[in-house]
């Protein structure tokens, strides 16, 4: 279904919308409603142009005379039994005002008019592609109302009637239907034609009002095609019943040829003319002047006589400001052609034999056009004039009439003049552009803080153990025997392989002179741990399924053996030097077993000679997060799993080397001069047991 609104806005002429605005206006003043009828909402759904426009009111429209000619509108005649006013706006734009009535009919061609509702009104109709109306008033504008399925008629192309007695009641509709069919193309439906044909053979036509007649008669000048629509009239007989001495012989039929050409012409440069009068004096055109003056006085409105006959006069006056020095210029012609009576334009270009004017004309409809296609669009687009602006018909418009009179020759001319009429350009986007560094540091820190996340998951995991290694008051188990599970080296542990080793070694001075240890903040975090898939290393992949791999701890629980190991005997620490400790002053790394050997008992430390577990920031950096909760050592006696895990890459020789054969260490940097805590210690230290040999493989 079409949107009606979107019709009236765009299909009706500047014209037909102001006229329609006033009626509105007129009825809003008198609070009536109304509605657009008849043949304006057929042409507007079937898509053919609106050649007049119908407007019914609810009430009696005659009390609306003075308030229409108030507002500018004409009085052309009006119709005091069925209580219609026959108008026209500027532009000779015509409307029926009629009010909405329902009709009755005591006798065939007699009806009697009843004041109705708009529902009623479209009932009384004659064919339902008629039977449509579209509200005009606030708050339904726009609404389409068709009782009578009209809407499906106009698909299909077909006539249809209203009420199945119509041919009876109303004669004239035998006339108006040969009419429609010969303006629209348009057939019949099956049972309307058998009507038309039952009425046609019983001479109903006889009973034709005098109204009628003068309503059909007038009809026949507004057609589009008036010489067409008087053919099929007389083919069908009806002229006989209209006006006899009226036929198509009588008519100017080259005339009406080149009316209609010149018509099409000064439509296509915007000037629109009503050509009803200049068709009806082609039409009539060979008729005596006693018949044509007969036929002038059954008009149905007069204010059309007049125009009819006031032509000649309206064509000298436009010839003469044609000839004002005013107008020679170009586009003060122009201006002229485009605002003068549409009418007179037309009859002027269609009778006048001077060469002067024909020159102008020539100008207007051949000449001219062409330099429109020489207005800049592409530099108007580019000085962001475009269609949205409110005043861009206007500018273009402008630049034409400039360049009709030879200006703006250059492109420099054509900028300066629109200089003035281009918008500001709009503010630059704002877009921030984060630089490759920028967002590496972003990465980065995104990466530390996912570390402290999980920092902050193993510290709280493990802070009972860590209070178990520190802090308890019985004993201290030192049994090897974990059930370590599978980890996940990371790809930094392999990295600091060799200086794992250093780390280790530096932890075991730190035993003997321990740090107070500290807690790190990101323990106060807690995160959900994340399930990661352990992955092998691509560096060194190792098959899972041999039975002799060494199981290997992770760097915390090697940090944490090492610490939890006995002490050897404090000496006096010599002074700091540039070269590194003797080797043999640095007890190695306790030797890992396989997991076939059984760990070796652990030994009771008294409580005073147990020293406080130095901090271990190596195994808080790298943990998998899939890693599971530790249990505490003391109840983490369990011989350890068969199956093996996975070793490092590298292995730390330092790590996994003998008592009797030490590998060698790189140098040590000389370490900062601390105080010595074995000398405080008043009891003697704990002698560390021998570690036993590595079982070579």
């Amino acid at each position: 279904m079409p949107d009606y609104i979107y019709l009236l806005e765009n299909r009706l002429s500047a014209d037909q919308q102001n006229a329609l605005r006033h009626l509105r206006e007129a009825a809003r003043e008198a609070g009536a409603i109304l509605f657009l009828t008849g043949d304006a909402v057929r042409d507007l759904t079937s898509g053919h142009a609106v050649r007049a426009l119908e407007v019914a009111i609810h009430g009696n429209a005659l009390k609306l005379k003075k308030t229409i000619e108030n507002l500018g509108g004409t009085i052309w005649g009006e119709d005091e039994v069925s209580c219609t006013l026959y108008l026209c706006f500027p532009g000779t734009i015509r409307v029926d005002l009629v009010s909405a009535h329902r009709v009755e009919y005591p006798k065939p061609g007699k009806p009697v008019y009843h004041l109705a509702t708009i529902q009623e009104d479209l009932r009384r109709r004659d064919f339902t592609i008629n039977a449509m109306a579209i509200s005009l008033n606030e708050g339904s504008f726009g609404l389409l109302m068709d009782p009578m399925n009209g809407a499906a008629d106009i698909e299909s192309r077909t006539l249809r009637l209203v009420s199945n007695y119509g041919f009876l009641e109303e004669p004239s509709l035998l006339i108006r239907a040969t009419r429609i069919m010969a303006r629209l193309g348009w057939e019949m439906d099956h049972k309307t034609r058998t009507r038309y044909a039952n009425a046609r053979e019983e001479g109903v036509i006889e009973y034709l009002s005098a109204q009628a007649r003068r309503q059909e008669l007038e009809q026949i000048g507004h057609e589009d095609e008036g010489l067409k629509a008087l053919q099929a009239l007389e083919a069908e007989g009806w002229m006989e019943v209209l006006f006899p001495a009226w036929s198509s012989t009588k008519a100017d039929e080259e005339g009406l040829t080149a009316l209609h050409d010149l018509a099409v012409e000064l439509l296509v440069q915007g000037v629109h003319a009503d050509m009803s009068a200049a068709q009806m004096r082609l039409l009539t055109a060979r008729l005596a002047p006693k018949e044509l003056a007969a036929l002038k006085k059954l008009m149905l409105r007069p204010g059309f006589v007049e125009e009819w006959n006031s032509l000649d006069a309206l064509a000298a006056g436009f010839a003469k400001a044609l000839a004002a020095p005013e107008n020679t210029t170009p586009s003060a012609c122009y201006k002229l052609f485009t605002s003068y009576d549409p009418e007179a334009v037309l009859w002027l270009g269609f009778t006048s034999k001077d060469e002067a004017v024909k020159d102008r004309f020539n100008l207007f409809l051949k000449v001219w056009p062409e330099v429109r296609q020489r207005v800049p669009h592409a530099l108007l687009q580019e000085m962001r004039i475009t269609a949205e602006l409110p005043t861009y018909r206007e500018i273009v418009q402008s630049v034409f009439l400039e360049l009709l009179d030879g200006k703006l020759a250059t492109p420099e001319e054509v900028r300066a003049f629109l200089e003035p009429h281009s918008p500001p350009a709009p503010p630059p986007q704002v877009s921030i552009k984060r630089t490759r560094a920028k967002r590496g540091a972003e990465a980065k820190l995104k990466e530390d803080s996912f570390d402290d996340e999980e920092e902050a998951e193993v510290a709280l995991d493990g802070e009972d153990d860590l209070d178990d290694i520190g802090g308890d008051e019985d004993e201290l188990d030192l049994g090897l025997g974990l059930n370590l599970p599978k980890v996940e080296l990371d790809i930094d542990l392999l990295d600091e392989s060799e200086s794992a080793a250093e780390d280790e070694v530096e932890d075991v001075d730190e035993d003997v002179n321990p740090k107070p240890v500290a807690k790190p903040d990101s323990v106060k975090r807690v995160t959900k741990p994340r399930a990661v898939e352990p992955v092998l290393p691509a560096a060194a992949p190792v098959k899972a399924e041999k039975p002799a791999a060494i199981p290997v701890a992770p760097k915390r629980e090697e940090a944490e053996k090492i610490a939890s190991a006995p002490k050897p005997k404090a000496e006096p620490k010599p002074a700091p030097s540039a070269k590194p400790a003797p080797a043999a002053a640095k007890p190695t790394a306790p030797t890992v077993t396989s997991p076939k050997s059984q760990p070796a008992p652990a030994k009771t430390i008294p409580a005073q000679a147990r020293k406080p577990m130095p901090p271990v920031k190596p195994a808080l950096k790298k943990i998998p997060a899939k890693t599971p909760a530790k249990p505490s050592i003391k109840a983490a006696q369990k011989p350890p799993s068969k199956a093996a895990v996975k070793p490092p890459v590298k292995t730390p020789a330092k790590a996994l080397a003998p008592k009797s054969a030490p590998a060698k260490k790189k140098p040590l940097a000389a370490p900062s001069p601390r105080p010595s805590k074995a000398a405080k210690l008043s009891k003697p230290a704990v002698k560390k047991p021998a570690p036993k040999p590595a079982k070579k493989r």
